[in-house]
């Protein structure tokens, strides 16, 4: 039986099932996917925090909100991951965008030719694609393939950025493959927001024949630390009873909701994190100014996302467009306040928030905001890879503000969207032999169905789970493998590894096949790849030097 569970688990991770077609709308829907970069499980309101997110709270009293949804722990990987519908390493973004080919296939400067992203296929099929925001798989940079660029992978307009930046003077701004500069009193959320409105209006205008696909990448809240005045004064004082008081209060507040079982409990504070009642007076300023520029940043995000709203409502595309919200990864402990680089230098003297300023969120606050989840962003326990997702489609889903706990993946939304677009996942695309998909449609979860039993896995930087039903193995680079039962211990906190061993050989099986499947190297005989994969951090709860 239990060498039957292993085999089981072997074939749900490497024959995702064909993709279905839907005839039960009347229409094909327009898609709207909105991503936002680095933000925590529960930083919106519908998830716990006492941010203002009205805008996305609505959506989810509106829709469904999916309580066990996954990404890929950073960045990179989850964009080229939802893009392609496939495991990062098989997308060949698996790390960052280091050109690694000659190590293995799974690691180079963006996505391979083995992939069509959503818009290629949405494209073929119709659809008009619009990208605005955050890019970050690849096509930029002297040694990158141009083929990458959105531009040429299916997108009819663009605006955005390669990567991030500086929130009032981006490095690198285009607009459909011309480089362009910011305007006077420029701040990107803004500006992100304003032109998905603007493509929304020219596609009312000029192509309402066609459904649409958008996708919509914020670069907020990521580093640097930089808000607006009057945001930021709204939030001023109101986190200054810190981050041991504000997980409570966040853990509270998601148990009203029916987020967890009642037996879930709240994981301890981070080991590296100094509990509040150690924090000087003298710090807690800064402190309590550096949340208060995050929540601003996930404020102006949310406004924008209701212009956004609003400009569908005014189109008439409300009723007949999926609407689609998430992260990239959980909430960041990096601290990158110092480095000698011209575009990430922290001016010293220069107060957080401002645009001269380069000041990051840190291990105390990125506890709280991954509430009430362990670790965060790069590592692949739940605070690393959890993230919240609303999703809502008046004409098809008939969920008002309810909860569904089947088990989710960023890998899903191709074929989702390939479902709702009533097509089909080619086997060739124009030259390219395109990889197989692992995952599935969510549609059957959007209607209240079950998605069945799900087999997940995750790398990255030697940060390792698997997730088989309700049972999860996760290691970070250089430990033991530990094991938790998800359904009793979302939060991880029980290891019952040395309890069950034969479990942990069998996952641990599972999760080598399909590392061996997909082209995972491991870290250590990767370039640098002999450090713990904490470069860049500082991990822990002093203020720098001004």
């Amino acid at each position: 039986m239990k060498s039957v569970t292993l085999l089981l688990a072997m074939w749900l991770l490497f024959a995702g099932p064909a993709v279905p077609a839907s005839n039960a709308e009347p229409s094909r829907p327009n898609i709207l996917l909105i991503l936002a970069d680095d933000l925590g499980f529960s930083d919106l309101g519908c998830y716990g925090s006492q941010i203002a997110t009205p805008n996305l709270d609505a959506l989810a009293a509106g829709g469904l909100r999916f309580a066990q949804f996954y990404n890929c722990a950073r960045c990179c990987p989850t964009r080229a991951a939802l893009l392609t519908g496939l495991y990062p390493h098989q997308a060949g973004v698996g790390c960052m965008l280091q050109d690694w080919k000659a190590i293995g296939a799974a690691y180079s400067r963006g996505l391979n030719q083995h992939c069509a992203t959503i818009a290629e296929l949405l494209h073929a099929a119709g659809y008009r694609n619009y990208h605005v925001g955050k890019w970050h798989v690849g096509g930029f940079g002297p040694a990158s393939d141009p083929r990458n660029r959105p531009w040429n992978r299916g997108f009819d307009r663009v605006y955005g950025t390669g990567g991030g930046g500086n929130y009032f003077a981006p490095a690198t701004l285009f607009l459909d493959g011309e480089v362009i500069k910011p305007g006077a009193n420029f701040y990107i959320t803004d500006a992100l927001s304003e032109y998905a409105v603007k493509f929304l209006g020219e596609h009312a205008r000029e192509h309402s024949g066609e459904p649409f696909f958008m996708h919509l990448c914020y670069t907020a809240p990521h580093f640097p630390l930089q808000a607006k005045p009057e945001d930021i004064a709204k939030y001023r004082g109101k986190f200054r009873h810190g981050w041991d008081e504000e997980r409570a209060r966040r853990f509270a507040k998601q148990q009203e909701l029916g987020l967890f079982n009642k037996d879930t409990r709240l994981s301890p504070r981070d080991p590296v994190a100094r509990a509040w009642a150690d924090v000087p007076e003298t710090e807690r300023e800064e402190w309590d100014l550096r949340i208060a520029v995050y929540a601003a940043m996930i404020d102006c995000m949310d406004q924008g996302i209701g212009r956004v709203l609003a400009a569908l409502r005014e189109a008439g595309q409300e009723q007949n467009t999926l609407v689609l919200f998430l992260s990239d990864n959980g909430a960041s402990a990096e601290f990158r306040d110092s480095w000698p680089d011209p575009i990430r230098g922290h001016q010293p003297g220069s107060e957080t928030g401002t645009r001269e300023s380069h000041r990051c969120l840190e291990i105390g606050w990125a506890n709280a905001a991954n509430t009430p989840f362990r670790e965060n962003k790069m590592w692949t326990q739940e605070g690393g890879i959890a993230t919240p997702l609303i999703a809502r489609w008046p004409a098809a889903i008939a969920a008002r503000g309810t909860w569904t706990r089947e088990v989710g993946h960023v890998i899903d939304f191709l074929p989702t969207f390939l479902d709702v677009a009533q097509t089909s996942y080619p086997g060739q695309f124009g030259e390219r032999t395109l990889t197989p998909l692992p995952g599935r449609s969510l549609l059957p979860a959007l209607r209240g169905g079950p998605l069945g039993a799900r087999t997940l896995a995750w790398e990255h930087e030697g940060n390792c789970a698997i997730r088989v039903g309700d049972w999860k193995a996760v290691k970070q680079f250089g430990a033991p493998w530990e094991l938790y039962d998800l359904v009793h211990d979302r939060a991880e906190t029980s290891d019952v590894a040395s309890a069950d061993p034969e479990r942990v050989r069998n996952l641990t099986a599972a999760w080598q096949a399909w590392a061996d499947q997909v082209g995972v190297v491991p870290w250590e005989k990767l370039p640098g790849g002999s450090y713990r994969p904490t470069a860049g951090y500082r991990r822990k709860s002093e203020p720098v030097p001004p």
